[in-house]
């Protein structure tokens, strides 16, 4: 990596926005910015210390053991004693009168034609170069035993420093302490060592939609899951966090506490505030707080364009994106390798796997793009697929099993490459149920009961075609299908192939979907329903994803129309259902326990088949029957019917 000095001046406007960077260069120069800088270093005691990095070589003060000892229980000798011992002329030593017990100091020397009787970690005494096995002798007579077998000097004894000898190094400055060091530490009698202070880094939220978690939601509001999520990321990699709450988007507030956060702090995380809009007004604050100011504003990557980077006389100001997973991307990519060389810890060290991406992820030329991906198992190795949820997506990140890199002189990365995936955990388990395909609400109750019996389940929605591609290339076990067929008029059947074979779901009733009262809608059939909507211009639909069953259904209403609001293609249920409550569409169709649950009128039109196409070659699988078991079992069915659903 190649380090660019930071800009010498920087009392230009800091509202020159997007000033777009490279990866390289963006990092390159905010770490030039800040370092090199002396790590602080504090005493702590050794509880206080795990995961902190040692400031200092330590060094041993004693030996460990501090004393020659026995490793078993049975007899201190001396070898030459024994040196004719045999199963056929057995030695009798006299015994001493004492026992060596851990703790107890050894008072009697061991003479010629002695032992004396020790506990395994016991002292040895004076006189003794051995021990034998309590198992290895017999009693012979009072205060006597008979060994018959020889003994070689040394055996059985740990001598003083074997294991850690006085004046050693013990551990070397930058050592991360974990149990092991701890262990260590302790055994040397060290109670308290030098260690780099943890950076103490504050965090700010922004924007006036955020509400905490725990208060009520208003209109238009969301949860605050940055502030949490951005704090324990800090605390895993060694920083010493402090959430400060959520501020609005006001400037004068805003400046107020990001100048008290920076008083008492090493380091300032702010999240949004950081892009073109109205009310971003973050990154017009750092030019006050201190110079240099701003050293990177827009970065070349996806997601996490706006990042902005910043040195505030001497303390690093990071502005992450407001949508988490972009927030986490960049933090985690960017900001992680800073704050581990402020905490003094080593960089991250991130396993890394091959896979192969069934397909085709498009890019944009111009920006290194980073690509969230799910791995599952397939027949010749690991299948990466995109989580594809967006960067406002949390569980992208989090359902995520790690990353994968698309060049940013590449435009996609075409189906069947070969791609490294850098994994987000030291290890990934691969999941033992795969399915792909069509999602239902239902399929969470099926899986519940393998999920407590601690298997791993991954469900992956890329609808029914979809799911039908992934079997076909036996990428999992099921596929989730609702497919209608014209010709045959059946449901699912006439869409397996070779290979596939269908293993009866549940039934679920589809149809239009649409605000309480609005008589545009009230007592019509779906059809008429359909056309009535059609008559109306103000009347906006929201349709479903290509490849779903549902958008079959709703083209088949339509006749080939496409009204306004046809290209509004949300992959769920559930969001074609948000989008009538909240009034940004009139109609849609969803199923009827989602439009209940939504509170919303529902119009049935067709009672469809969800149902499985089954690889064949995955049928004897432990977890693929442990899926049928429970989709045939009495508890299963019930809780398909309490939610609305008809079992097949």
């Amino acid at each position: 990596m190649t380090n660019t000095p930071a800009p010498k001046d920087r009392d230009v406007d800091q509202d020159q926005f997007l000033t777009i960077l490279s990866r390289e260069d963006a990092l390159a120069r905010f770490e030039a910015a800040f370092f090199p800088r002396a790590v602080p270093a504090e005493k702590r005691l050794l509880a206080d210390a795990l995961g902190c990095a040692l400031a200092e070589d330590v060094v041993a003060p004693i030996d460990v053991p501090p004393f020659d000892r026995s490793n078993v229980d049975g007899f201190a000798v001396r070898s030459a004693d024994l040196a004719s011992a045999g199963e056929a002329s057995p030695v009798r030593v006299m015994l001493n009168d004492e026992v060596i017990a851990c703790g107890t100091a050894p008072t009697r020397p061991v003479l010629s034609g002695t032992a004396t009787s020790i506990a395994t970690g016991g002292p040895v005494p004076r006189g003794a170069d051995a021990v034998v096995m309590v198992e290895h002798t017999q009693p012979a007579e009072p205060r006597a035993i008979e060994i018959r077998r020889a003994a070689s000097p040394g055996q059985f004894v740990s001598y003083a420093g074997s294991d850690i000898a006085r004046g050693e190094a013990l551990l070397r400055a930058g050592t991360v302490i974990g149990s092991r060091e701890i262990g260590m530490l302790a055994a040397c009698g060290i109670a308290q060592v030098s260690v780099a202070r943890r950076p103490r880094v504050a965090i700010i939220s922004t924007g006036d939609e955020l509400v905490q978690p725990g208060q009520p939601l208003r209109p238009a509001a969301i949860y605050d899951t940055n502030g949490a999520i951005v704090t324990a990321a800090i605390t895993e990699n060694g920083g010493e966090a402090k959430f400060l709450g959520a501020i609005p988007d006001d400037e004068a507030q805003l400046e107020v506490a990001m100048r008290r956060a920076l008083d008492t702090s090493d380091m300032l995380v702010l999240s949004g505030g950081t892009s073109k809009g109205a009310g971003d007004v973050s990154h017009r604050v750092i030019g006050r707080l201190g110079k240099p100011g701003i050293i990177a504003h827009g970065v070349a990557l996806k997601p996490g364009k706006p990042l902005c980077l910043a040195v505030c006389d001497g303390k690093p100001v990071i502005i992450l994106p407001g949508f988490p997973t972009s927030a986490m991307f960049t933090f985690h990519d960017m900001i992680v390798p800073v704050l581990r060389r402020m905490a003094g810890l080593p960089p991250r060290s991130d396993a890394k796997v091959n896979a192969r991406v069934p397909v085709r992820i498009a890019s944009e030329l111009g920006r290194t793009e980073f690509v969230m991906v799910s791995l599952v198992e397939g027949s010749d190795g690991l299948i990466a697929y995109p989580t594809g949820k967006g960067s406002g997506a949390i569980t992208s990140f989090a359902q995520a099993d790690g990353f994968l890199k698309i060049d940013a002189l590449a435009d996609q990365m075409p189906a069947g490459s070969e791609a490294e995936v850098t994994l987000f955990t030291p290890h990934v388990r691969v999941p033992d149920l795969v399915i792909v395909g069509s999602h239902c609400t239902g399929l969470d109750l099926v899986t519940a009961p393998l999920a407590h019996a601690g298997l791993v389940v991954r469900s992956i929605a890329v609808g029914s075609l979809g799911g039908l591609s992934a079997a076909k290339r036996g990428e999992c076990d099921f596929a989730p299908i609702h497919l209608f067929d014209d010709k045959t008029e059946t449901y699912n059947t006439p869409y397996l192939s070779d290979g596939l074979e269908l293993v009866p779901g549940w039934r679920r009733m589809q149809g239009i979907v649409f605000r309480k009262g609005d008589r545009r809608f009230e007592d019509l059939s779906a059809e008429d329903a359909v056309r009535a909507a059609l008559a109306d211009p103000a009347c906006i639909m929201v349709n479903r994803n290509q490849g779903a069953g549902t958008r079959i259904l709703i083209d088949r209403l339509l006749g080939g129309a496409h009204p306004d609001g046809y290209w509004n293609q949300p992959r769920s249920h559930n969001a074609v259902a948000a989008a009538v409550a909240q009034q940004r569409a009139d109609w849609g169709m969803t199923i009827a326990p989602v439009a209940h649950a939504s509170n919303l009128g529902f119009i049935p039109f067709a009672e469809e088949h969800y149902d499985f196409a089954l690889v064949t070659a995955r049928k004897q699988r432990p977890a693929v029957q442990a899926f049928l078991d429970a989709l045939a079992s009495d508890q299963g069915r019930t809780a398909l019917e309490q939610a609305g659903f008809r079992p097949a």
